[in-house]
């Protein structure tokens, strides 16, 4: 069983590098981040032609969240449900069988001394507290998506210089890694320990990709009994350096089924 996740920064403009890469790849499971289109216009119909069912929650030129499955879920929802701002275009749920997956869009927090940066720390919180309300850590869970956070220095090709960004303020990290706390592995951490392994790389940057100078900022998150059926997880860079890409690439996840 194949799970990967995916910041598209727009799903129609990167759809060809998605059904190629579905195409390829044939994962069981797609989460796709930053769809930026409204559900009228999600491209839906391609997917289905390559035996995808999709799940998604959108708004226009912002946000977006989907989830591409060979089978249709047994349950889906979207957002937060505390009573607070749900936010559904930042979050999809979907169960198959006994593998529950949240994939998110993190808020990215534009900078230190802005409200949205607060709101990200909040969003964080609030993540953690539904895990709380719906799992357990002994379930099959994994949670992924552009979370918008590097969790450490080996994690950013110049994170000396980086202190003040808000995906790597040291608040960021503490109350990121008090989320992970509630129960995850850093999947790919488990398997790739050494540094420089990007899945961002700024598109302002000329040549960022050969130059290594990228992010790690996407993430597979799982529980320790889902680490237990974990084969292996890796970034594929190709989508990167495609015509026209997203400034993300692709993080995949091979498991026993569960």
């Amino acid at each position: 069983m194949i799970v990967a996740t995916f910041n598209v920064n727009s799903v129609r403009s990167r759809l060809d590098i998605v059904c190629n890469w579905l195409t390829k790849n044939k994962p069981d499971v797609l989460c796709l981040q930053e769809t930026k289109v409204v559900d009228a216009d999600f491209p839906e119909q391609p997917f289905n032609a390559l035996g995808y069912h999709a799940v998604y929650r959108g708004e226009k030129s912002y946000n977006g969240v989907a989830i591409l499955s060979q089978k249709p879920p047994d349950q889906c929802s979207f957002g937060l449900d505390d009573g607070g701002p749900a936010d559904e275009p930042r979050m999809a749920y979907a169960r198959f069988g006994k593998l529950h997956v949240v994939n998110t869009y993190v808020p990215q927090g534009r900078e230190i001394d802005h409200a949205m940066y607060q709101y990200k720390l909040e969003w964080l919180k609030r993540l953690k507290q539904y895990f709380s309300r719906h799992f357990k850590p002994s379930d099959l869970l994994l949670w992924t998506g552009d979370l918008n956070v590097a969790p450490d220095f080996p994690d950013i090709h110049n994170a000396e210089k980086q202190l003040q960004h808000v995906c790597f303020h040291e608040a960021v990290r503490k109350q990121f890694a008090d989320t992970v706390a509630w129960g995850f592995t850093d999947l790919f951490r488990n398997f790739h320990p050494e540094p420089g392994q990007y899945t961002f790389f700024d598109y302002r940057t000329p040549n960022a990709v050969k130059r290594g100078m990228g992010w790690r900022i996407d993430h597979i998150m799982v529980t320790k009994p889902l680490c237990k059926k974990a084969l292996n997880c890796w970034i594929d860079i190709e989508p990167r350096l495609m015509e026209k890409p997203s400034d993300h690439t692709i993080l995949a996840a091979e498991f026993d089924k569960c």
